[in-house]
């Protein structure tokens, strides 16, 4: 798995990250599209690894007659996610970075969206988690799937409930036949 990158930094504090490779397959019908991981993410080589996210527990709750392996089953939870239909990445492969704000994020690189055609050939849509990663939408729109912008799942949307974010994401599965 991608790991953080050899230090060479732009400047005294900043050193170049590697995201987390897609996890998607053929069976991927909604690609979950973040920024980047957080720091806690990218040190267990995990997507949505810090434990306040919501991510995990959202998909939890709309699924609950299938019950989500634990924190400690990354490739289960992955294996999970894809019988599901849904799939997951990030619109930065690599970038510069202090914490886990998006806010943060520096001189990032572009993941290649057009790859995904090979890998999920019935991608129907796009959900982007957050704003970060919706400034991206015109890229992903070129795959030719409607995109859309669900609410954050990160500790930081604290302006957004968790019931409110699950209504949302519960909204965008049901309309692509995922609940």
């Amino acid at each position: 798995m991608p790991q953080t990158a050899p230090a060479t930094p732009l400047d005294d504090t900043a050193s170049r990250l590697v995201g987390l490779p897609a996890v998607v397959s053929a069976s991927t019908i909604v690609l979950v599209l973040g920024s980047f991981p957080g720091a806690a993410s990218l040190r267990a080589q995990q997507y949505y690894g810090h434990p306040q996210n919501h991510f995990w527990r959202i998909l939890q709750a709309l699924w609950p007659q299938h019950p989500l392996p634990g924190p400690a089953s990354y490739a289960l939870r992955c294996e999970w996610l894809l019988a599901r239909g849904l799939g997951l990445w990030d619109v930065y492969a690599s970038c510069e970075r202090e914490g886990s704000l998006d806010a943060d994020i520096r001189h990032a690189v572009v993941n290649d969206f057009a790859s995904l055609r090979a890998v999920a050939p019935r991608l129907a849509a796009i959900a982007h988690n957050g704003g970060e990663s919706f400034k991206h939408a015109a890229r992903t729109a070129a795959l030719g799937v409607p995109v859309y912008k669900l609410p954050s799942t990160s500790p930081a949307n604290a302006s957004w409930s968790f019931e409110r974010k699950l209504s949302a994401w519960a909204e965008l599965m049901a309309r692509h036949q995922l609940t």
